[in-house]
């Protein structure tokens, strides 16, 4: 069980106080300039370049929200430091570059298990990061409202606003209890067919190489790795569940339809001083075969993404209808409305 996985999802709007020109994928640079502006604000010792020769690395809020290691008594990935990231930047889907003082700028922040307490964190270093600026013309905002989301409902909760704050207590979660419930509808309707939209690029490796087409064990897979890292070392739970009978059983879905392909994304970092690509799949996955086990799976990651580089929007995907066997008509599924 998940019982103690939190999920909450927040809308952030912006608005120009002169003409800002950004690129055609936001992602980078709303992650980027926070993480710039979040490292200055907190952190006690600036010169070191690395969280994990610092002695208040357990607890900074800096190091837990961008650069979490295992703690000591930890019992998986001892070794292995990729653990990930608390939060995601959803970046707005719409391909316009320039905006000005009459236009708002919206985007959406998931906060996963104890990160949802850092709220106010991600409120204060956004209002900073519009007196920075933002895109290549270093272009000011103004913060003007944060609201807390039913991902599935499209219910909202003004959180912030006007430079006030109108309600502190983090508004709308998503428990994994409301995940199961759903997945219970879509198991009672006898669904036996998905399609998965990848509206931002996802990186799925299988041996060690990125597929362009996942067959569905790849996206089980990268799931089940990602949701059961994000409940041990965000959510304070280990998912004790049957990892091998679950593979098995994704390996016996088939897919029936492709029409997704791979997308190159090129980032510069300054961090590491190098372009990056950050590309991935995108497009429909069509899959036929027994899904009852992976509904709860498929759900909740419309909510936390999947795959690599998530932090900056990448892995979002929708889940677009489910058809019964045999079945003409399609159902259509909860999709997470802005």
């Amino acid at each position: 069980m998940l019982d103690r996985f939190r999920v909450a999802v927040y809308r952030f709007t912006l608005r120009p106080r002169e003409e800002m020109i950004l690129p055609v994928y936001k992602g980078a640079v709303l992650r980027g300039g926070f993480g710039y502006v979040f490292k200055r604000t907190v952190c006690s010792q600036p010169q070191m370049t690395d969280c994990r020769g610092c002695l208040l690395q357990h607890n900074c809020p800096y190091p837990a929200l961008f650069d979490p290691s295992p703690p000591p008594d930890a019992e998986v990935l001892r070794k292995n430091q990729d653990i990930p990231l608390p939060f995601v930047i959803e970046p707005p889907l719409e391909r316009r570059t320039r905006y000005g003082p009459e236009d708002r700028l919206s985007f959406r922040l998931v906060l996963i298990g104890r990160a949802m307490a850092r709220l106010a964190y991600f409120l204060v270093v956004f209002q900073q990061l519009g007196e920075a600026g933002i895109g290549s013309r270093r272009a000011k905002y103004v913060l003007e409202r944060v609201e807390a989301l039913q991902p599935w409902s499209g219910d909202a909760v003004t959180l912030y606003e006007d430079g006030a704050l109108v309600r502190g207590d983090g508004g709308l979660a998503v428990a994994y209890g409301m995940v199961a419930e759903r997945a219970e509808m879509l198991r009672a309707n006898g669904g036996d067919t998905v399609t998965v939209r990848f509206v931002t690029p996802a990186r799925l490796k299988r041996s060690g190489r990125y597929v362009e087409q996942p067959d569905f064990h790849v996206l089980a897979r990268a799931l089940l790795r990602r949701i059961s890292s994000l409940s041990y070392f965000h959510c304070g739970q280990r998912w004790e569940t049957d990892y091998r009978g679950l593979v098995a059983a994704a390996e016996r879905v088939e897919t029936v339809r492709a029409r997704a392909g791979w997308v190159d994304w090129m980032r510069y970092s300054r961090r590491q001083r190098r372009k990056m690509n950050l590309g991935g799949v995108v497009g429909e996955m069509t899959y036929r075969g027994d899904l009852e086990p992976f509904w709860p799976l498929l759900l909740l990651g419309q909510l936390v993404h999947v795959g690599k580089a998530t932090v900056f929007g990448n892995g979002w995907y929708e889940l677009v209808s489910a058809a019964p066997s045999g079945a003409d008509g399609s159902t259509e599924l909860p999709e997470r409305r802005c």
